[in-house]
């Protein structure tokens, strides 16, 4: 049987491996059904068998044979006199199977069919490329430069498919050479011109969560979760890290003995600040940790307008900010609340504190550490916030905050 030059369109659909056999059978299938639609009107009496290995295939007409003045459908009944000229021992009844020569479609309608093909195995191509890549969005994955251009950078990844690197998704100190493998996160699969294009990042704080997953052997089992990240990529970056044992330290474990864990992705990310921090639903304490390596002297924070008013000493306020802001910027995302930085005013400077530790004679030691876990290290730190908001804060009984407060009111007072 003629293969009419489909051998090419067949070798396609075996090199996409991504394309199953059962869907191979159909396209091709529905394609020579069309044909033979257009020339007979119908398809119900055809099979079209397909043999992928060799690259050919059979339509095979099948007709039941009648008596000569009763053939009522040709495309489905044939006449005795007809059938016994194919093989003299046919008898009314039995089916005429015969095979169909492609060539009697037509050259026209020959190349059609190839071009319907080849176009059918295109778009299952893509269709198979874009699930494949839709459904590993957020992985990391290695891939080979092929071109390097201005706006973006062309890779390849293990079966030919092109994946694209935009300038914008690139870290600032990015330096690519074609032929290197470079790593990056599936960030999304685009439409252009019908056809799919896979973006990669290097940008994307989900670039730096995976790289913890690979680093960090307690993040990717489950014992430490990445609670959020934000990144000014090539400058800082700061990873809010908890821990469901007691037993592990998120930070330590993240950051590894003398920074070992952490090294490794400083030097993938072009040496970017990675500031790994405990995370807390202790507004204040969050806030104080988002701002390494700035010390806090005292904040007021306004929960209704996501607003925070944070007083530093002189020394303090610049490293608070960081270079270009972008310090105080992370923070911000960070913790969700606006932080306005002030410098400590001569009059706050002169207002006298007391170290919580100073009261020990009065208050219980379980009682200050209680104050201490939640920020609240000096006197008047503990008075600035409200009877309410140390009572949500701490684990402390109303009774007990009532009297500590009025214990440091009183020394205060005399103070004064």
């Amino acid at each position: 049987m003629a293969s009419i030059n489909l051998i090419e369109a067949f070798q396609e659909f075996k090199d996409a491996e991504s394309i199953d056999r059962p869907t191979m059978m159909k396209v091709v299938e529905d394609v020579f059904k069309t044909l033979l639609r257009k020339k007979y009107g119908s398809d119900e009496n055809f099979d079209v068998i397909v043999n992928a290995e060799k690259g050919d295939l059979e339509i095979i007409r099948r007709r039941e044979i009648r008596p000569d003045d009763d053939v009522d459908n040709p495309l489905a009944e044939v006449s005795y006199s007809d059938a016994i000229k194919i093989e003299p021992d046919f008898e009314i009844g039995e089916e005429l199977l015969e095979e169909v020569n492609i060539y009697d479609f037509g050259r026209r309608a020959i190349l059609a069919a190839k071009q319907t093909l080849a176009s059918r195995i295109n778009d299952l191509k893509k269709n198979a490329l874009v699930k494949k890549y839709s459904d590993r969005i957020g992985e990391i994955m290695n891939a080979e430069i092929y071109q390097v251009w201005k706006k973006e950078v062309l890779l390849l990844d293990e079966e030919g498919n092109e994946l694209i690197l935009p300038k914008t998704e690139q870290i600032p100190q990015d330096f690519f050479k074609k032929g290197e493998n470079i790593r990056a996160v599936i960030a999304r699969v685009d439409m252009k011109n019908n056809s799919p294009v896979i973006i990669l990042s290097r940008t994307s704080p989900l670039f730096l969560a995976k790289l913890l997953e690979i680093e960090v052997p307690e993040i990717f089992d489950g014992l430490i979760t990445i609670k959020k990240i934000v990144r000014e990529p090539g400058e800082r970056a700061k990873v809010a890290v908890e821990s469901f044992d007691d037993r592990i330290d998120p930070v330590g474990a993240c950051v590894g003995m003398k920074g070992s864990r952490i090294h490794g992705i400083v030097r993938e990310l072009k040496n970017e600040n990675i500031d790994v921090i405990n995370f807390t639903t202790n507004t204040q304490l969050l806030i104080q940790r988002s701002l390494t390596p700035a010390k806090i002297s005292f904040m007021n924070i306004d929960n209704d307008r996501k607003r925070a008013e944070v007083y530093l000493q002189a020394d303090q306020v610049s490293l608070a900010i960081g270079r270009r802001g972008v310090n105080i910027k992370l923070a911000s995302e960070l913790t969700g609340f606006e932080l306005d930085v002030y410098r400590e005013d001569e009059e706050v400077l002169e207002e006298f504190d007391i170290d919580m530790d100073e009261f020990i004679d009065e208050i219980e030691p379980w009682i200050i550490d209680e104050f201490k876990r939640v920020g609240c290290d000096t006197g008047r730190s503990v008075l600035k916030l409200s009877a309410e908001e140390l009572e949500r804060r701490t684990d402390l009984e109303k009774e007990t905050i009532a009297d500590v407060r009025r214990i440091l009111q009183e020394e205060f007072d005399k103070g004064e």
